[in-house]
């Protein structure tokens, strides 16, 4: 099934400034996606409009195969549920510790208070920040609090993932750890947009000799870009 279709995006802002221009590609299920390009590309602005945060100012955009365009206020919100979004400035509640700063979406969704629990342990363990849950935000690095982000963003297992520069303030080994994270994520069908930097990018490439099943590099001011759909994550060929 296509999750995300994008059909002529383009995006602007101002005087008719353009930021996005003729943006095509569709990503289906289980999908592991590198958005690269250098600052000012409009890599931020491409997942705000897949988030539904942002409105193109031209194209189709197709989510969980409905037009978003034609959806209603009920029909955005339901497809919004099935989208985990790992926002560039985090956005971490200050008064919250990391367990309830994860758990927000599961209160959202009404789930109750046992199955948060178990499910907010299960991510945290998996993504090794058990030992800070009790901790807040400000007593966490900036690298554990984009930890505490991803695991706020992936804990109600959506279909699809939006990260925005996710590992800028780790070290490589825990930006790899991360992204490896990810990764495994779409194994189990999650389609994953990530927008790295080159060198988190490169970086993950060579030390695991595989890449992600799509790599989409937008070039700034975007009247160009590149979609390589031919190279393969050896866990999806």
């Amino acid at each position: 099934m296509a999750v995300v279709t994008l059909d002529g995006i383009g995006r602007n802002y101002g005087a008719g400034v353009a930021v996005l221009s003729e943006i095509s590609l569709t990503l289906e299920a289980g999908e592991f996606c590198f958005l690269t390009g250098a600052a000012g590309a409009g890599k931020t602005t491409l997942l705000n409009i897949i988030a539904l945060a942002e409105e193109p100012s031209a194209g189709r955009l197709t989510l969980f195969e409905t037009d978003v365009a034609a959806a209603d206020r009920m029909a955005r919100a339901a497809l919004r549920r099935r989208i985990g979004i790992v926002f560039q400035d985090l956005r971490l509640l200050d008064h919250l510790s990391a367990n309830d700063n994860i758990a927000l979406p599961l209160h959202v969704a009404g789930m109750a208070d046992a199955e948060i629990r178990e499910h907010v342990g299960e991510v945290a363990s998996w993504l090794g920040i058990d030992r800070l849950i009790e901790l807040r935000p400000a007593a966490l690095s900036l690298a554990e609090r984009q930890c505490v982000a991803i695991a706020r963003a992936i804990v109600s297992r959506p279909d699809l993932v939006l990260a925005d520069e996710p590992t800028s303030h780790m070290d490589d080994e825990s930006a790899l750890t991360l992204i490896r994270a990810l990764e495994q994520l779409s194994r189990f069908g999650t389609t994953v947009l990530i927008d790295a930097a080159t060198s988190t990018y490169r970086y993950f490439v060579t030390s695991t000799g595989a890449t992600a099943s799509t790599t989409v590099t937008l070039t700034p001011v975007a009247t160009s870009w590149t979609f390589n759909s031919g190279v393969k994550n050896n866990a999806t060929t």
